[in-house]
Parts: C-alpha cells; sequence; structure tokens
C-alpha cells in the first residue's frame, strides 16, 4: 500500500474518534494508521505485509499500554463528579414514609424518589432534609430528626 492510503485512515479514524463519545478505542488505530504511513513514506516499511503486520501490532500494543492511563489522567473512568449536591436541602413528603420507606418528595420544584432513613415516620407534607443522593433517589430525615 503507498504512503498517503495509510495517512487517510489514520485521519478518517482520528476523526471518528472524535466524533463519537466512545471510550478512547479508535484512535490508536488511527495513530497506528498514522505512524506505519510515516515509515511508508520513508521507506522503511516498504512492503505491505511489514505495513500490516506494523499497524497491527502498534494498535494493539499502544490501546493496551496507553489507555488506560489516558483515561486515569482524563478522569474519563471515573463516573461524573456530582455538580450539584443536593444534601442539606429541604424538600416536602408528598406521601406518608414510614421507617426506611420508599415515596416522593418535592425539593426545588420537582418531584424525586426518596427513602425515609430517619427512624420516625415522615407524614405527608411534613418537611424533610436531604442526607444524601444515591443516584436519583433522595435519602431524606424528618426535619426535627436533623
Amino acid at each position: 500500500m503507498t504512503w498517503w492510503y495509510w495517512l487517510v485512515l489514520g485521519l478518517v479514524l482520528i476523526a471518528l474518534e472524535m466524533a463519537s463519545s466512545g471510550g478512547f478505542y479508535i484512535i490508536f488505530f488511527g495513530v497506528a494508521a498514522v505512524a506505519v504511513s510515516l515509515l511508508a513514506a520513508t521507506e522503511l516499511a516498504a512492503q505491505a505485509w511489514i505495513q500490516w503486520l506494523l499497524f497491527s501490532v502498534l494498535s494493539v500494543v499502544s490501546l493496551l499500554v496507553f489507555r488506560n492511563p489516558l483515561m486515569r489522567k482524563l478522569n474519563l473512568g471515573a463516573g461524573a463528579a456530582d455538580i450539584d449536591t443536593l444534601a442539606g436541602e429541604t424538600g416536602t413528603a408528598l406521601e406518608d414514609m414510614g421507617a426506611g420507606a420508599n415515596g416522593r418528595v418535592e425539593l426545588r420544584g420537582t418531584t424525586w424518589s426518596a427513602r425515609n432513613t430517619g427512624t420516625t415516620p415522615l407524614a405527608r407534607g411534613h418537611r424533610c432534609v436531604v442526607v444524601r443522593t444515591d443516584r436519583l433517589t433522595l435519602l431524606v430525615k424528618p426535619e426535627e430528626a436533623v
């Protein structure tokens, strides 16, 4: 293959990685194709089988060696950080919730799933305080228990 085929392939693969919301997989194949194009242009890898072998080895090795450190460095492997915490906010129970029971709470004009983590029941219409969140569920206690 001529060197510019590898260059075009590499640039297309890098562009696909940038256009996708993937987890840094395709870019290593693109970078390997660009590297093979440079080696082919300088005639260090003139034969097609050497180019394909280099492309395969460079792609897989760079993926295995560099992906995890890159994900850690860019903090992409972890879940999204909480931008806005609801802990300490006060809401209103929309239904009766016994101790440890699930129900619904109104907070900031939105209805949330909630769990009463307090030891006392939470009556409908009474205020409660968010202790913490568990994904989209608010863990609340009656306001007097906090």
